[in-house]
Order: structure tokens, then C-alpha cells, then sequence
């Protein structure tokens, strides 16, 4: 599986996220593609690499060019690196150079990858799923979604807004066991029959019961068009093994650097 699959999907999703907003930016520098809410959670005021680095003083020039482009905005970001675009000396260089530029390393994740499911080895719950819309769909997403990514709900709300009916790329579900929301899930689609899978979330209490595999497997059925979408995600420590027992095998390594909050920014 080739590792552009992931990074487009990834880079697509803030994409999506980004239409719409007042204060949103989505540019295109030389090798750097920028996708920035504008909102207060800086994981969302994002750059990418969109083409290879094959020196230092290649990644310290994109590394720059992003640093100069959010500091003219006012506001703390993030650089998602697709380390696969890097040689194999660069990689090697990465956090200097990204602590050079201010940036420190908060999430490394692999981008995983499977043309197809493996069956369930257990029975999943039965959970009701409800696409996410205006209603308390939104508010239990963001609430379970807050609490498992560990940020200020307000933070949450700020990107997952009101406006998410508008955007229908991004497709989000809440599942709910006897009236109560348990598990969150996302995709979004891109060319070339790729659903990525986001936003896999279980409230601590309901965990180790099936429902973020139940949740996942949900929300690729409902995208699948075809039978034969490659499906990706980027996993967590946490769901790791499940992933692989679902199917996923790594195609990607994903590092995520974060500034400091801007001084006088948001």
C-alpha cells in the first residue's frame, strides 16, 4: 500500500474541516500544503508536507516558509510529517530540526492501511448509530470526543461545530448503547477509493466491550460504495491491536510536532 493513500486522506480531512470558516486557510506553498482552521486547538491549524525532502536545508526552508505563514496569522500550529517523504537522513535529523523552528513532538502514529476486513473473532455489541447532525448527536460527539483526546470541550466544539452538517465529507457517528452515547467515529472519502477512518472514540466506561470495532467497521459500511475501497486510519497505542486483528497492517508513519502558543495569539 502506498503511503500517499494515507497522507491524503489526512491532509483532505483538514481540508474538509477547514471549509467555510471565517478564519480558515488552505494554501499550497512550494512542498508544503497548509490547512488551518484558525481555531484555538492548535492540532488543527495544520501543515503537510506534500512532496519529498531530500536534505536538511530542504525540510529547514518548509519548515520556515510554514513557521513564517502561521506567525503572520497569529497562531499556535502543527506539522503533521508523513515521515515517508523524508530520506532516510532527514528522518534521522527531524526533531532537531523541528525544535530549531519551535516545534516539539507531541504524537507519533502509524498510518495504517487494509483492502479488506477480517471477520469479527467476537461478537460486537448491538449499538443504535445516529449520523451526526444539529441535534444531540453533535453535543455527544464532541463530549466523548473531549474527554478521550483529553482537550477543553470548548476546543472540541470550536472544530467539530454546527456548521459539520455543511460539510457532508466528513461523516461522524455516535453509537449508543440503551440511550446512552458510547463510541465516536468519522470518515472521509478521497479519489481512488480511500476512506479514511477518524475520530474513534470510547467513553472510558464503555471500553474493552467491542464498541470502538463496532463503531469502526459501522462507519466503513456505511462509506463503502464498492467492495473493494482501501480503508486507512492512523492509529493510536491504544487501538493498535485491534486494528491489526481487524486487518489494518502499517503503511505510514505519521509524527505530529506542535508549536508553543503564540505569544498574543489565540
Amino acid at each position: 500500500m502506498d503511503f500517499r493513500a494515507v497522507e491524503e486522506n489526512l491532509r483532505q480531512s483538514f481540508r474538509v474541516l477547514a471549509a467555510g470558516r471565517p478564519r480558515a486557510e488552505v494554501a499550497e506553498l512550494p512542498g508544503v500544503s497548509i490547512a488551518s482552521l484558525g481555531a484555538q486547538f492548535q492540532m488543527f491549524n495544520a501543515a503537510f508536507l506534500s512532496a519529498p525532502v531530500e536534505s536538511a536545508e530542504e525540510l529547514e526552508e518548509r519548515l520556515r516558509a510554514a513557521r513564517e505563514r502561521f506567525a503572520a496569522r497569529g497562531e499556535a500550529w502543527s506539522f503533521w510529517f508523513c515521515e515517508d517523504w523524508l530520506t532516510a537522513g532527514v528522518r534521522r535529523r527531524l526533531t532537531r530540526s523541528c525544535q530549531e523552528a519551535g516545534l516539539r513532538l507531541c504524537a507519533e502514529m502509524p498510518g495504517m492501511a487494509a483492502a479488506r476486513l477480517r471477520e469479527p473473532k467476537r461478537a460486537v455489541p448491538r449499538l443504535e448509530y445516529r449520523r451526526v447532525g444539529r441535534g444531540r448527536e453533535i453535543e455527544d460527539f464532541r463530549a466523548i470526543g473531549a474527554t478521550c483526546f483529553r482537550v477543553p470541550l470548548g476546543w472540541f466544539s470550536e472544530v467539530f461545530d454546527h456548521a459539520m452538517e455543511e460539510r457532508p465529507e466528513f461523516v461522524c457517528w455516535v453509537g449508543y448503547a440503551e440511550g446512552e452515547p458510547v463510541v465516536t467515529a468519522a470518515t472521509v472519502r478521497t479519489p481512488g477509493n480511500v476512506i479514511g477512518v477518524y475520530n474513534v472514540a470510547t467513553a472510558p466506561a464503555h471500553r474493552g466491550r467491542g464498541c470502538g470495532e463496532a463503531v469502526t467497521r459501522h462507519a466503513i459500511e456505511a462509506a463503502r460504495r464498492e467492495g473493494d475501497e482501501t480503508v486507512i486510519l492512523q492509529s493510536t497505542s491504544l487501538g493498535y491491536g485491534l486494528y491489526q486483528r481487524m486487518g489494518f497492517r502499517d503503511a505510514a508513519r505519521i509524527s505530529v510536532y506542535n508549536s508553543e502558543p503564540a505569544p498574543g495569539g489565540r
